[in-house]
């Protein structure tokens, strides 16, 4: 990866975690100040909770991208240590989507003529457990890596013996 890949990714990790710490600091502010009563139309607080949930998962998402592309840099990525960050980017991504599937279900109780949204809604949430998928099949091609690397590891150190 070469280092003006890394440079941009960093950027974007750096404004987007600063730019969700601030809306999640906004957020906090609003549920224990008080000063956005709710008009009784959505439940506010609880969707206001699920928000800064939500976010989390993202923000703990970034930090292991983060330290996956310290790893890359470094090139100790096709290591075991690389194994806790992708499985904790996988548990983000489901929770994620478990804090959607709140989101669909606290919503629902307002889409009874038009249960389409909610539908939609679900899709969303199901496709976020896709991408969650897809990050378990990545994490299985590191492991190949990972095992090969090994193996090749064993098979130099074995020719540098006959040699």
């Amino acid at each position: 990866m070469g280092k003006l890949t890394v440079r941009a990714l960093r950027a974007v990790l750096v404004v987007v975690l600063t730019g969700t710490v601030f809306v999640q600091a906004l957020m906090v502010w609003a549920l224990v100040s008080g000063n956005d009563p709710e008009d009784g139309s959505l439940p506010l607080t609880p969707l206001r909770v699920i928000t800064i949930l939500g976010i989390g998962t993202a923000q703990v998402a970034m930090v292991c991208v983060w330290r996956l592309v310290t790893m890359v840099r470094r090139g100790t990525v096709f290591s075991h240590a690389a194994f806790r960050y992708v499985d904790v980017i996988i548990g983000a991504i489901v929770a994620a989507a478990l804090m959607w599937f709140s989101v669909t279900a606290l919503n629902a109780s307002g889409q009874r003529d038009d249960p389409g949204v909610t539908l939609i809604m679900g899709g969303i949430g199901v496709a976020i457990l896709g991408v969650a998928l897809i990050v378990l099949v990545l994490r299985m091609l590191l492991a190949q890596a990972v095992a090969r690397d090994v193996e090749a590891a064993q098979m130099q150190a074995e020719l540098d013996e006959v040699i």
